[in-house]
């Protein structure tokens, strides 16, 4: 390291969960020239997973900020730039540089995983792969930059036009990247491999990627040419566009959409209804307000519920299941993290609480609370949405009825609590008013037979409508 490299320490984009690629610097606490200290917060970043605060590990003098609010910036990236020694006079400072250089792909790569700021690094790749050019700075190759801002949906700054080069040509004799499962699903596609774009962690091609590639040759063969007036259907007409508002899919939204589409299209779903009389539940929940052992705790129905999918789950342990195509094995789990799908202003996130099957009711809902606030705030860490095993959704608080919710990929089983309603209800051979509501249940039936989702479904409605069921069952 030279002396000016000493002096002038770059502050490079973090991994702040598991794998991550890159993350939209939400808001800048520094500006150049202002002084901060080894752990003090310079920015907000989203991920595709949270918004998370970056601390600065050096003392001194913000010199440079590289990326203005709003622009993606890939993991490794320089963002800042600090003058550690700012007495020693003025002196030049090193152009913002993106990570990592092809001459450092040739250096010997450490073993095991390396802490970072925030979480930890990306594992390792076991898997080889070709050598790749350096990503472009700033002051070199900006047609190469452009084209990569372009790809990673970054909205920065325009770029200097210059001739872009020509592409190398790749070796035919390359094998591209991809997984057992994967390679057989394309030559069931009949999609050839070397013609498609991989989307996956050190260019590796994915079931997605495939169906991507399927999907974009079937038509090309079967479509007849498209009418000119398709430009006007795609918002070609100037009169149109001002009437529409374009929104960039990123972070929270764009995880999402992925996970749900790849949930939707590699898990068959199976999903039951079952209308339940609750009004027994709704009484107890009224008594708990009022229990000094739960006293400044939030308890409202969705607290119960989750205690009631707890105890169907002890009683189906294979409910808490997933399944891993690679290995072609179920795994089986001894603990429950439960889920509750959150809707914040950023998207839909699925927090969960981690072994919650041990919790005491008090312990549940404390922990419900406090899922609840963090998710509201967008202050919800990447590893509390990680691992999950089991997720409740409550549409309920919407006023619908229920619905047919999708899996979270990686689970085996979702839960949807609707709304409670005032209903006439037989109860004792009488029509009466009662509380109703509506469960619906989603599995993946490749390790959920109908049997079993019938019987947590089941389970969970008597426990609601017998909520004593929560002691002699548990």
């Amino acid at each position: 390291m030279t002396a000016t490299e000493q002096r002038f320490r770059e502050f490079k984009m973090p991994d702040v969960g598991e794998g991550l690629t890159e993350a939209e610097i939400l808001k800048w606490y520094v500006q150049p020239g202002d002084t901060v200290t080894d752990g003090q917060v310079i920015c907000e970043v989203e991920t595709a997973k949270a918004a998370v605060e970056l601390p600065c590990p050096y003392d001194g003098v913000v010199q440079a900020v590289h990326f203005d609010e709003g622009v993606t910036v890939d993991v490794g990236t320089s963002i800042i730039v600090v003058d550690t020694n700012p007495g020693a006079g003025p002196a030049e400072a090193p152009a913002a540089q993106a990570a990592p250089a092809a001459e450092a792909e040739e250096e010997a790569e450490p073993q095991g995983r390396q802490a970072v700021l925030v979480g930890y690094g990306a594992a390792p790749s076991s898997t080889k792969r070709r050598a790749r050019k350096a990503q472009p700075g700033a002051s070199s190759e900006p047609a190469a930059a452009a084209v990569q801002a372009e790809l990673n949906g970054h909205a920065g700054a325009a770029v200097p036009s210059a001739p872009a080069p020509a592409a190398p040509s790749l070796p035919t004799a390359e094998r591209p990247l991809a997984k057992p499962p994967v390679r057989k699903l394309a030559k069931d596609l009949g999609i050839d491999l070397a013609t498609v774009t991989p989307t996956g962690p050190d260019g590796v091609i994915t079931r997605e990627d495939v169906h991507a590639a399927a999907s974009a040759t079937a038509p090309a063969a079967e479509a007849p040419a498209p009418a000119p007036a398709a430009a006007v259907a795609t918002g070609g007409s100037e009169a149109v566009r001002a009437r529409e508002t374009r929104i960039p899919i990123k972070g929270v939204r764009k995880a999402t959409a992925q996970a749900m589409v790849n949930s939707a299209f590699t898990a068959p779903h199976v999903t039951e209804f079952i209308t339940v009389d609750v009004t027994r539940t709704m009484k107890l929940v009224q008594e708990l307000k009022q229990d000094p052992d739960m006293a400044g705790l939030r308890v409202n129905p969705l607290l119960l519920v989750a205690k009631a999918l707890l105890v169907a789950i002890k009683r189906n342990p294979e409910i808490n299941a997933a399944w891993d195509e690679e290995n072609q094995e179920i795994v089986r789990k001894d603990y429950v993290n439960l889920g509750i799908a959150a809707a914040t202003p950023r998207g839909l996130i699925v927090p969960n609480i981690k072994d919650a099957e041990a919790k005491t009711l008090p312990q549940l809902a404390a922990a419900l609370g406090e899922l609840v606030a963090t998710a509201r705030e967008g202050k919800t860490a990447p590893g509390d949405m990680a691992g999950g095993t089991v997720t409740i959704t409550n549409v309920g608080v919407f006023g619908v009825d229920t619905g047919t919710p999708i899996l979270n990929p990686g689970e085996s089983a979702i839960l949807a609590f609707g709304a409670v309603k005032l209903q006439p209800w037989v109860h004792k051979g009488k029509v009466k008013p009662r509380q109703v509501t509506t469960l619906a249940l989603s599995f993946d039936h490749r390790l959920v037979d109908g049997e079993l989702g019938s019987k947590v479904l089941a389970d969970i409605a008597a426990i609601l409508e017998h909520p004593k069921r929560l002691i002699t069952w548990a």
